[in-house]
């Protein structure tokens, strides 16, 4: 696989990254024309052979998530959130009158480490829930699904304790009663690129000349256009940034699959208001690749991660619309003072590894605060939630995306 970027004896830099997924895209675009950006995005990320997230790893010694690979996440960091977001169910099981079974179910799980941590949290659970509980875990990939099954060894087995499913749409409308939850899934689906080119809007498609790709721009979809309508977005000329329609339409999906409960999601992002403000002319979009950053995202096409941040305003006003109330919307920081992190740290051994690890995720000039929750329910009163006993942010705040 070609590592470095390549240059042609014209100065050009030439497209590089896995060679069978360039040559698929490649192809795609020679018989249909150019793609959408979130058409390129979805085929680097998620091509059933050679995505990024579905490939499995060259080496046994490789990884993509963790300390040594492309990035990590906060349950490669230390056990804490799964300690917390254990006791944050528990606290959810009480609400919901002990249901039998209590479904956890967690979207684009990595390496399964976060649910592990949960299910150990939840051994020795009031309530006997440790006994009522089914984990479902949501996974295309087959190779990511193995790492997961290793990391959950323990409860794989029991009487149905552990299940996957492949898509989300497996799930039965109004089949869960528990929690749903996801830490840095959204941030990866594929997103629409928008460029204001001459005061008009217009859509980045990519295009594929001599093995270099490159940017064209065609004019907005009407689903592109009805959601800067409806969320009252104006950008000005020069703008660049990114609509995540595929976010919206999970939400609809996760609120469909509800039954009682609540959805807890955890992720980078803003509100619709900051999220196109002045400040992010050139938008969020990123590459991650040994834990650097980069905004080409032809260069290692299939070798490296892309993400950009979440409109959880998008997120809140879909939900709501389709049954989901929002119970709150804290950070990471506060979201894990209110469920103890507090008493955590102060079990452990100052300056030891395992502090400053637990400290990393509560820094508010890091992972505390660029980490927001969204939580919200269907089917239950408002519940009172410790994780959400610190917000910091205004309870308008949500409600800034309205219909035209």
């Amino acid at each position: 696989m070609n590592r470095k970027s390549t240059t042609d004896k014209g100065g050009v830099t030439l497209s590089t990254g896995h060679p069978q997924l360039l040559a698929e895209i490649r192809a795609e675009i020679a018989a249909t024309g150019p793609i959408s950006f979130a058409r390129f995005m979805d085929l680097a990320l998620y091509h059933p052979q050679y995505g990024y997230y579905v490939r499995p790893v060259d080496a046994p010694t490789q990884e993509r998530i963790g300390w040594s690979g492309d990035f990590y996440t906060s349950s490669d960091v230390h056990p804490i959130l799964g300690q917390a977001l254990a006791k944050q169910a528990q606290q959810l099981d009480a609400c919901l009158g002990h249901p039998d079974p209590f479904t956890v179910v967690e979207m684009g799980a990595g390496k399964g480490l976060l649910a592990r941590d949960f299910l150990t949290a939840c051994r020795n659970a009031p309530a006997n829930l440790g006994e009522r509980l089914r984990y479902v875990l949501i996974e295309r990939s087959a190779s990511m699904r193995a790492i997961q099954q290793h990391s959950v060894a323990p409860w794989v087995g029991q009487a149905g304790r552990v299940a996957w499913l492949d898509r989300l749409e497996d799930l039965p409308p109004n089949s869960v009663t528990g929690l749903f939850f996801s830490n840095e899934l959204v941030d990866a689906f594929p997103v629409h690129r928008l460029a204001v080119i001459d005061g008009h809007v217009q859509e980045v498609y990519v295009d594929c000349c001599d093995d270099r790709f490159s940017e064209v721009y065609r004019p907005l979809s009407d689903e592109l256009s009805a959601y800067l309508r409806e969320a009252a977005i104006s950008l000005p000329n020069g703008y660049r940034t990114e609509i995540n329609l595929h976010a919206v339409r999970w939400m609809n999906q996760v609120a469909h699959a509800m039954a009682r409960g609540a959805v807890l999601t955890i992720d980078y992002g803003h509100t619709t208001e900051d999220l196109y403000g002045p400040d992010r002319k050139n938008g969020t979009f990123l590459c991650y690749y040994h834990q650097t950053t980069s905004e080409d995202a032809y260069d290692r096409v299939g070798e490296q991660d892309m993400t950009a941040h979440v409109d959880f305003t998008a997120l809140a006003q879909t939900g709501q619309l389709a049954g989901l109330d929002v119970t709150g919307f804290t950070n990471q920081m506060s979201f894990l003072i209110g469920l103890g992190a507090e008493q955590l740290l102060e079990s452990l051994q100052p300056e030891s590894a395992e502090f400053y690890a637990a400290i990393h995720l509560l820094r508010p000039d890091g992972m505390g605060r660029t980490f927001k929750v969204l939580v919200q329910h269907k089917g239950m009163a408002k519940p009172e939630l410790d994780g959400l006993k610190f917000q910091p942010f205004f309870g308008s705040i949500l409600t800034a995306r309205s219909a035209a």
